[in-house]
């Protein structure tokens, strides 16, 4: 095993850093409280011509805590969080704790069924949503039945003056009857604060859902403890401070956006930047204008970002530390965005059950490369963590040799929401068993190697094969379904399903990729469909996944 502590060798690369992180707050709000307190009139968040002080921040989260609290909303409950990087986000989370709860983060690209099973999972009392999301999936789903008693709706365009028709065209104002507008109940808000409440450092945060071995979304139960320790991790791994202006890239319901933009934002008392959705030449506009010194995304954004078309010399020299996670870095990526950004982008390495990094690149070292395979490393342990590589009975691999990365840490969750038997199998004794394969080297640099299950990353989403055969074999053609990841230079991988048709039914390729589209988030659904005779199978009929991506190798 490795930790940061016992690896002397790590000063010559972080000198001057403690290898031991002392917690500075109990609690997230404490953390926001002691924002406020230090920085009231600084803007919190810059959305385009829009600008919201920590201020601001905390008198419109105490309307919505406020107005939550007077609609039955109590300590434990769930308020689920269903827009995009809008400043509602950060209303909504803050005023969840505010009320003595915590959020369920749901990706709004979630369609009707996605977000029915997440609603109905964390049981939320109330949601917080976009006006069109509301109209679009929400309304559909809330009257078929769930435990939400009360709508909150926001619209996309609140917070700025720019209609950027690039990301809002045909978005309109409008609050959908049966809903709450928040804006109105931030505009009435009398300046009350709400009562106090007890929160702990083991008090659920967050709920952030991550698909598992039996592929069913899990929410993992992001607490306080979590949250402000890696929010401190960031600070000090990479020494931001709060002249830093964070740039929002990854989507906040994201835990790489929640903690590595939100979270530090707030810890730091920094500015964050935050633009609705990724678009490349919108992104390009504010980093030119708000000056961004930070930020961490996938390296597809960054991609897409340097081949935007947009970009003005001087544009990207405000960013000072890059660093990227979700995907693998190819080492010639690495260098081609470090001749047009100017800036290295660093590996960063964690999940959704670490709260963001694990380990990580110390800021201002090249992460070596893998003289073997050509990959580049995914970093070191980061402050009190240890990184056990492990064979399939939990023992530990020799250095060098490859093994499934197993995490103990105070940035791991403690479980699944109401889910005992999966965190006894995911997180046996508090060690995280991340899926993921690698292997660590006699320096104590990481680096990974495959997923150890059939997991899809696309562009830093994982997909699971399970759920979109699932959504395929709703298709009235369809006898038999498998879906893989295929390599792709833009996302790292995309996802590929083979389907046979039932006898006497016809479907055509394009049909079936139109009927998952319709039914999944857009990064889960299969980019191509291959119609064959017959599934590869074992002996005892079940499908050979393995011998279809052997196949598409060979090709």
């Amino acid at each position: 095993m490795t930790t940061y502590a016992d690896r002397p060798w790590l000063a010559r690369y972080a000198p001057g850093q403690p290898s031991d992180l002392i917690p500075e707050f109990d609690t997230a709000l404490d953390l926001f409280r002691s924002a406020v307190d230090a920085a009231a009139d600084k803007p919190a968040i810059k959305y385009f011509d829009g600008e919201l002080t920590f201020a601001g921040l905390d008198a419109a989260s105490d309307a919505l805590a406020n107005r939550l609290v007077a609609e039955g909303f109590s300590a434990g409950d769930r308020l689920a969080i269903y827009v995009q990087n809008n400043p509602a986000f950060l209303v909504g989370l803050i005023a969840s704790w505010k009320a003595g709860g915590a959020s369920v983060l749901i990706n709004p690209m979630n369609k009707a069924r996605e977000l029915k099973y997440l609603l109905d999972d964390s049981g939320a009392v109330a949601l917080l949503t976009l006006d069109e999301l509301y109209d679009e999936v929400a309304r559909g789903v809330l009257a078929e039945g769930s435990s939400v008693r009360t709508t909150f709706t926001v619209s996309a365009l609140d917070g700025q003056s720019r209609d950027d028709a690039r990301l809002f065209d045909g978005v309109t104002r409008f609050t959908p009857d049966g809903t709450i507008s928040l804006v109105e109940v931030i505009e009435n808000h009398d300046g009350t604060r709400p009562s106090a409440v007890n929160l702990s450092p083991d008090d659920v945060a967050v709920l952030t859902y991550t698909s598992g071995t039996t592929g069913q979304p899990k929410g993992a139960m992001n607490t306080h403890r979590n949250l402000t320790f890696n929010a401190q991790t960031y600070r000090e791994w990479i020494g931001l401070t709060s002249d830093d202006v964070v740039l929002g890239i990854a989507p906040l319901f994201h835990i790489t956006g929640l903690v590595a933009h939100v979270m530090i934002s707030l810890l730091l008392h920094a500015t964050l930047v935050i633009a609705h959705r990724f678009h490349p030449a919108v992104f390009v506009e504010a980093i030119r204008e708000h000056r961004p010194t930070f930020t961490v995304g996938a390296i597809t954004a960054y991609i897409a970002l340097a081949d935007s078309g947009g970009a003005q010399d001087g544009d990207f020299t405000s960013l000072r530390a890059l660093y990227s996670g979700g995907a693998p870095i190819a080492p010639a990526v690495a260098d081609r965005l470090e001749g047009i950004f100017g800036a290295y982008i660093h590996n960063i390495y964690g999940l959704t059950e670490t709260n963001s990094p694990s380990h990580g690149v110390p800021f201002g070292v090249r992460a070596p490369v893998d003289a073997e395979s050509g990959a580049l490393s995914v970093g070191v342990p980061v402050f009190n963590t240890v990184v056990r590589v492990i064979d399939d009975e939990g023992n530990e691999v020799p250095i060098g040799d490859v093994g499934e990365f197993a995490t103990s840490g105070p940035q791991v969750v403690p479980g699944y929401w109401n889910k005992p038997e999966a965190t006894a199998t995911s997180i046996p004794g508090g060690e995280l068993r991340t899926g993921d394969v690698g292997f660590m080297d006699a320096d104590g640099w990481f680096y990974l190697v495959d997923r150890k299950k059939d997991m899809i990353n696309a562009s830093g989403y994982k997909v699971w094969p399970r759920e979109v055969e699932d959504v395929l074999y709703g298709h009235p053609a369809i006898a038999e379904a498998a879906v893989i990841g295929v390599p792709d230079e833009y996302r790292g991988e995309t996802v590929k399903a083979f389907v046979s048709l039932q006898p006497g039914k016809t479907a055509t390729a394009d049909e079936l990729v139109e009927f998952c589209r319709e039914r999944m988030a857009a990064y889960k659904y299969p980019r191509t469909i291959e119609i064959v005779e017959a599934l590869p199978k074992t002996t005892t009929g079940k499908i050979l996944r393995r011998t279809l991506r052997d196949q598409e190798v060979a090709k």
